[in-house]
């Protein structure tokens, strides 16, 4: 039984990780054919796809009634985001950011983080957080499409080169479409593997949530940030994770907890929150001085979110 658990949670990794490929695939390519700038595909449809995992799998579970899985799952994929995948990507090329984006990015991450926060304080994310998320969210959208028209033509140069490459409208339709089939299937059996691994080990499901499941989700990330650190191109790599974890929080969440308001741990708040809130803060400590995130800085990301997975499956 456990076997055969354990398989069907794999089988479910994998589904979730090629349906994001292939989603994200498809849309970046139709995006540039029809003429949409490689920098604002990058920063939009790149940043909201690596996101679709825990998108997918946090509305399933809250919409079952498995709160703990919906938001661990998120808090869990930024902690892993900055920690795991980032500290990774700066040991493999210490990554030296130029985009002004991220610079505003970054701080607005943080106070995305500092807002679930206080809005999660009295255990429950309602609708009108998860619209005010939203609002935000939108503001946000708009004015990264503004600002990234004006960066500097190497940051232009860096994201054509990644996202190069174009499909057929029909090719990259069927990728998209497949995709997203892919990705529900994938999230379907892992949810249902991960709660059934929880209760057969006698693990909470907010600490399954926050670590196997986020490590999973977040599979997209890695595979970005780390492709990208190894061509040396750093504004990609951080900024796929800033991205991605601004979208986490206030589009993905703020869709979820519209349809669906969303039970809050107490441990979430206590714990898990303030953590996510202490990585986005050493991120952006480590970027401003000198804008480097070097194989030192990186290494500490790693050893700090090792020790803080090692305490939670104690």
């Amino acid at each position: 039984m456990w076997s055969i658990t354990v398989l069907i949670f794999i089988a479910g990794l994998i589904a979730l990780y090629f349906g994001a490929d292939w989603l994200v695939k498809g849309a970046s390519r139709l995006a540039i054919s029809l003429n949409v700038q490689p920098v604002i595909v990058g920063l939009t449809v790149v940043a909201f796809g690596t996101s679709l995992p825990e998108l997918v799998v946090s509305f399933i579970g809250a919409l079952r009634g498995l709160s703990d899985i919906a938001l661990g799952n998120i808090v869990g994929s930024n902690i892993a985001n900055i920690g795991l995948i980032l500290g990774l990507s700066a040991l493999i090329f210490p990554l030296s950011v130029h985009m002004k984006l991220i610079k505003f990015e970054t701080p607005f991450m943080i106070f995305v983080a500092i807002l679930l926060f206080v809005v999660s304080i009295n255990e429950i994310i309602s609708r009108l957080d998860s619209i005010l998320f939203v609002v935000v969210f939108a503001v946000y959208i708009f004015y990264t499409i503004t600002i990234s028209k004006k960066e500097a033509k190497d940051v232009q140069k860096e994201y054509k080169e990644f996202l190069q490459g174009r499909g057929s409208l029909i090719k990259d339709s069927t990728l998209i479409i497949i995709g997203l089939a892919v990705l529900i299937l994938g999230a379907e059996m892992l949810i249902r593997s991960a709660v059934s691994i929880a209760r057969a080990a006698g693990i909470s499901e907010l600490i399954i949530g926050m670590t196997i499941v986020a490590v999973g989700t977040s599979l997209p990330e890695l595979a970005t940030s780390t492709v990208a650190a190894l061509k040396k191109e750093a504004d990609i790599s951080i900024g796929n994770i800033v991205g991605s974890n601004i979208f986490n929080i206030l589009f993905i969440l703020g869709l979820t907890g519209t349809i669906q308001p969303i039970a809050v741990n107490p441990d979430a708040v206590k714990l898990h929150m303030p953590i996510m809130i202490f990585f986005s803060l050493l991120l952006f400590i480590f970027m401003g001085r000198g804008g480097i995130l070097s194989r030192p800085r990186g290494a500490l990301l790693l050893i700090l979110y090792a020790a803080y997975v090692t305490s939670l499956l104690k």
